[in-house]
């Protein structure tokens, strides 16, 4: 297994549990310290609608000239973002948007359960709520947009219902002071929030205690291909041979295959966070909320509040954008004009492994003994628990249980 961030880590799990034994690589010092660290925080099978979708390239264009767009496209040359660009927009369809819907639903559902069983059985603690993850508008013709959506979801399985302001207000009194800027929302009460980093890290030590080797610090080189099979991974001039081999190194999963003929279509999207530490006092939300409209999300930590989204196609850079970070605390001080900080915000940002239609790819690859686990965009936390699962089923040799377009 090559990563340990939360996609990998699941992976390693569920495989130990399978009767696998397993070592995981990872280049840094501990398990979930990249795009794992500070994310949004949610288990949303509500957020569902992939980026691609028709409304998506006229929106692209009209926020190219801001800093702060939710959705950024840098312009620059980049023959690997173009081919991504290209093959976005044919997944802007009306059909080919329904149908990665119907797929990303499916998936988030099952990882869903996965996740709650993995909770019942090992008591992990990682400030996770139940309390439903309630989607706000500010736009109608958004608003508008999302009832639509909301609709096919439910057709799918996942109870996204429409609401009210009033009813908004009621799930989460925080957002009273910002009453005048809604317009309705959509709520799904089966969905939970969670720090991805904590998770993750327990994680990883219950697998340690299970027989899972891992080996940190080991920044992986190349993987060896003899005969058509990878033979080993080589990393510091040595070999790590094992009888297969599963890439979830999220978005550098395609630089360390490209070399073997695969080329996977994942792209960075930077995303950024805020966690806010708050004052006793603070008005702040405890259901996590998702503002659609700047593609943000807000999700309680305990005695932090989690700020994040966006998306920045700017390669593997992994610079903060001082314009981009205010952002989000602007947008959280207009939802929230009591948020009361107890001290300094810390900012984060991290690359999000995203492919064109939002639909992962887990399953085996063209290489018989080489597994792949990554693209899950803006929803690893999502789907980890389940992408883990079904592919320690594929490597078993079993059928996975969702009705899922696996490779």
């Amino acid at each position: 297994m090559i990563g340990a961030g939360v996609v990998g880590v699941t992976s390693a799990w569920y495989l130990a549990r399978a009767g696998h034994e397993v070592t995981v690589l990872d280049r840094q010092a501990a398990a979930g310290l990249e795009t794992s660290f500070a994310n949004g925080g949610q288990i949303s099978v509500s957020h569902a609608e992939p980026w691609a979708n028709p409304r998506a390239p006229l929106r692209a264009l009209a926020w190219m000239r801001r800093e702060d767009a939710p959705l950024l496209f840098r312009l620059r040359w980049d023959a690997a973002l173009l081919d991504w660009s290209l093959r976005f927009l044919r997944e802007c369809t009306a059909r080919r948007t329904r149908d990665n819907m119907r797929q990303i639903v499916t998936l988030a559902l099952y990882s869903r359960r996965q996740l709650q069983a993995l909770r019942a059985e090992t008591s992990l603690a990682y400030d996770h709520l139940e309390r439903g993850i309630l989607h706000v508008y500010t736009d109608r013709s958004e608003f508008s947009t999302a009832i639509a959506a909301a609709a096919v979801m439910r057709e799918f399985g996942c109870e996204r219902r429409t609401v009210t302001v009033d009813e908004c207000l009621a799930i989460e009194p925080a957002l009273v002071p910002a009453r005048r800027l809604l317009v309705g929302g959509d709520y799904t009460a089966a969905d939970e929030s969670g720090d991805a980093h904590r998770f993750t890290q327990q994680l990883a030590s219950r697998c340690a205690a299970r027989g899972v080797t891992f080996r940190y610090g080991i920044t992986v080189d190349r993987l060896s291909l003899v005969g058509g099979r990878v033979a080993g991974v080589v990393a510091a001039g040595q070999v790590h041979a094992a009888d297969a081999y599963v890439a979830a190194l999220g978005s550098y999963t395609p630089l360390l295959l490209r070399p073997l003929g695969l080329r996977l279509p994942v792209y960075p999207a930077k995303g950024y966070s805020a966690t806010v530490p708050l004052a006793a006092d603070s008005i702040a939300p405890t259901v996590s909320l998702t503002d659609d409209g700047h593609k943000l999300v807000f999700s309680r930590l305990g005695q932090r509040l989690r700020i994040a989204g966006t998306a920045e196609f700017n390669g593997y850079n992994t610079e903060l954008n001082g314009v981009r970070c205010r952002a989000l605390i602007q947008r959280a001080n207009e939802l929230f004009p009591a948020l009361r900080p107890a001290g300094e915000t810390e900012f984060w940002c991290g690359l999000r492994p995203a492919t064109p239609s939002n639909v992962p790819l887990i399953g085996r690859s063209a290489v018989p003994n080489l597994y792949i686990n990554t693209g899950h965009g803006t929803l690893g936390w999502t789907m980890a628990c389940g992408s883990g699962a079904a592919l320690a089923d594929i490597v078993s040799g079993r059928s996975p249980e969702p009705p899922f377009r696996f490779l």
